[in-house]
């Protein structure tokens, strides 16, 4: 395979905690689509979110660490652990393409994300400066922006899993083994997360 081919799927999260659902689209683009790994950006904070709602990075880094080893296509990439706050996805996709030029990238999100598209900061340059691959997410059928040449819509699995939903299911005391990686939810077990 020529470099030239090579595509680098990037996926944006909080990942508090990364989950199965996470995992099962990864694995879908680069069985797929012609992305042939998938780096999982790990964001420090979300500018829509608070502080006051967020675990540790490095224990959400951690966790991810534990998520993909074994799986010779994910990466981890903390580049906005080294970035001033807010951590805009335009600074970050500029600082990556500057660092890495030989690598063709790719964005990855959610028709979640389709929604409040236009309140992404330069949201225009984004969809300018690389090609986006939109998978679906339950309840949010819209089509915005699914007509610009940059964006694809991606028939991945439809997935009702939600890094918050598993959250409160361990501040309720009720059961979401089987929606993480079993070393996953032995490690939030270990360190007593969540409660």
């Amino acid at each position: 395979m020529s470099e030239k081919s090579h595509k680098t799927g990037l996926f944006f999260g909080s990942f508090d905690p990364v989950h199965t659902g996470h995992l099962i689209i990864a694995e879908y683009l680069t069985a797929h689509t012609d992305l042939d790994e998938i780096w999982f950006v790990i964001s420090p904070q979300n500018p829509f979110k608070t502080e006051k709602e967020i675990t540790g990075q490095e224990i959400r880094k951690e966790m991810l660490e534990i998520a993909v080893s074994g799986n010779p296509k994910f990466s981890i990439c903390d580049i906005e652990f080294k970035m001033p706050a807010p951590q805009y996805t335009h600074n970050t996709l500029e600082a990556l393409r500057e660092k890495y030029p030989e690598k063709k990238f790719v964005l990855i999100i959610g028709t979640d994300n389709l929604e409040a598209f236009d309140r992404w900061k330069n949201f225009e340059k984004i969809m300018e400066m690389i090609d986006i691959y939109v998978y679906p997410r339950p309840g949010f059928e819209s089509n915005r922006f699914l007509s610009h040449p940059t964006m694809h819509l991606i028939k991945a699995p439809l997935l009702d899993i939600s890094s918050t939903y598993i959250r409160e299911s361990f501040m309720e005391n009720k059961p979401a083994r089987f929606m993480l990686p079993e070393k996953v939810f032995d490690y939030i077990i270990k360190k007593g997360l969540y409660r």
